[in-house]
């Protein structure tokens, strides 16, 4: 049958404009199952504490269950490329923090670009990293652990969350900075590390706040110093970093990314519900106990945030010609 041709451009701008209603019309009713959101590290680390926090908020702003799933190995890469490698439908989401602008100089060789397979969808927090000691270590603050450093080169273990992640980075600068040698031992997260730091296995270890700050509020570790360029006010008493190393800073962000393809509406409904949890006096109270500064952002901005990281990162590792082990 030959259709008029009044009626098949009709036809054809309703076929055309098609995909852009189903994909409005799954935004409006997204999610309508659970949501699984794949975090990198080990349970009961930094990353797997904030987003089991943010992920219960969003289940109840969104109605539907926020899953984590914490897939180790790798600094972070086998987690990521199973978030990157799954279907672009919002209901595969992965958390994001440096180590996945620092990874792209560390290995020559990654199963994905991040910036190019990954789409940003919202920014969480800002924090830093703490140096925290055994409390058999005879030092007890910054000062004193370089000097029972350079009295004992090779002899101390410092532990993190896996080679290249933002831990490792803080111990390395420190290293450089201070000129000392200790030995790094990467772990699979930083939650394994910990118990190795309270069994004595490993004599310091650089962590995410969020991961050790009850253990340094009950004494179990000794907090030497902080990362960040001002003290925490979660741990006011421990002092930076920088305070004994001028110019020592490592700060820290997370936010959320999607598989590349993942439809601009859906990735604008995450990022709302995003940003309204984070306006949560109760979630703000809680972030805020953990040593955080909440980052509300647009997925423009948190991708901008990415991209200037894996700049500045490059820059650094190459400079000091860090490879992955």
């Amino acid at each position: 049958m030959k259709l008029p041709r009044r009626t098949f451009l009709h036809l054809a701008a309703g076929a055309a404009a098609l995909p852009t209603l189903l994909r409005v019309a799954s935004a409006e009713t997204y999610p309508s199952r659970p949501v699984h959101w794949i975090v990198s590290f080990a349970a009961g680390g930094p990353n797997d504490i904030v987003a089991r926090i943010v992920g219960q908020y969003l289940s109840d702003h969104l109605g539907q269950q926020f899953v984590i799933e914490n897939r180790t190995g790798a600094g972070g890469i086998v987690g990521m490329q199973s978030a990157l490698s799954s279907a672009p439908d919002g209901y595969t989401i992965a958390f994001v923090g440096p180590n996945y602008a620092i990874n792209p100089a560390l290995y020559e060789k990654l199963p994905f670009d991040f910036i190019r397979d990954s789409v940003p969808v919202a920014g969480i927090m800002r924090l830093a990293n703490v140096m925290e000691v055994n409390p058999a270590l005879p030092a007890n603050n910054v000062a004193e652990f370089i000097a029972y450093a350079k009295a004992n080169p090779g002899k101390i273990n410092f532990g993190s969350g896996g080679v290249g992640t933002s831990p490792h980075l803080s111990g390395e600068l420190l290293k450089t900075m201070a000129g000392i040698n200790v030995v790094h031992v990467p772990y699979r997260g930083t939650a394994p590390a910990l118990a190795d730091l309270l069994a004595g296995q490993v004599q310091v270890v650089f962590d995410n706040i969020p991961g050790s700050i009850g253990h340094i509020k009950t004494g179990k570790v000794r907090a030497l110093g902080v990362t960040a360029p001002k003290r925490v006010a979660a741990i006011p008493e421990v002092p930076t970093i920088g305070e004994t190393v001028p110019g020592y800073e490592v700060s820290i962000w997370y936010g959320i990314a999607a598989p590349r393809g993942t439809p601009p509406e859906i990735v604008g409904k995450l990022n709302q519900a995003v940003n309204a949890v984070l306006a949560d006096p109760k979630l703000q109270a809680r972030l805020a106990e953990l040593g955080g500064e909440l980052m509300p952002m647009t997925p423009a901005e948190f991708g901008k945030l990415a991209a200037e990281e894996t700049e500045k990162w490059g820059k650094v590792i190459r400079a000091a010609n860090i490879k992955a082990q």
